[in-house]
């Protein structure tokens, strides 16, 4: 049975989040603060963590990177709940490696479906012993490590997978309702900028390969080097 650990301070809506889950086939913990939230994660991490941005004490942008900073934890899955939409909090929640966010007030059942989502993904492993090389760039898939130019560079598993997934169809334009769906493992109806903010933060990692990641004006992105 699939562990939950949910870290938000609302304690009603932690609840409510905890049966509804338990419905649903998974186990659960709570955590109502992030310091605490933090050690229960690093004591035994969980299959996922859904994870409050405004914590009491130490907030949630600096419980996951410190999740992100261990090598226990650095691959669960953690989905953020936030009660602000706007994107620097979007790009913040990225920047310290969350794989997803809701704002509140979210549909339960949407999270529930996010979940299920993010677990199947991340319970999907890639295929041993392959290797891609685009111009610059170099996925290994078995070692999940990528190098640009001859360096090393630090992904969190999302942008992997996202970097995988452009050059897995190398040349082949990608719709953002497509990556949604191929990448973060649901149909998302809403607001498809989640792929827009991956996007610049995978280039800015890549550095000059980063070039390679081209812009489809209105439709969505392909991967290919000159």
């Amino acid at each position: 049975m699939p562990h939950i650990l949910i870290i938000e301070d609302e304690r009603d809506l932690a609840e409510l989040l905890a049966f509804n889950l338990q419905q649903a086939g998974y186990a659960t913990t709570l955590a109502h603060d992030g310091a605490a939230g933090l050690a229960l994660a690093l004591a035994a991490p969980p299959d996922l963590i859904l994870l409050d941005l405004m914590l009491p004490g130490l907030l949630g942008t600096e419980v996951c990177r410190r999740l992100r900073q261990n090598r226990e934890t650095a691959a669960v899955p953690v989905l953020m709940l936030t009660a602000r939409g706007e994107e620097t909090d979007r790009v913040a929640g990225f920047e310290v490696g969350a794989d997803d966010y809701v704002v509140k007030p979210f549909s339960v059942r949407e999270v529930v479906l996010r979940v299920k989502a993010l677990l199947r993904r991340s319970g999907e492993g890639e295929p041993a012993g392959q290797i891609l090389r685009i111009g610059t760039l170099t996925i290994d898939t078995e070692r999940h490590r990528v190098t640009a130019d001859g360096n090393d560079i630090e992904l969190t598993a999302l942008e992997f997978r996202l970097l995988l997934t452009l050059a897995e169809r190398r040349g082949r334009v990608q719709s953002r309702d497509g990556l949604l769906q191929d990448v973060w493992g649901y149909h998302y109806s809403g607001d498809t900028r989640t792929v827009d903010t991956h996007i610049t933060r995978l280039r800015t990692k890549l550095g000059s390969a980063g070039e390679f990641i081209h812009t489809v004006r209105g439709f969505g992105y392909k991967l290919d080097a000159p």
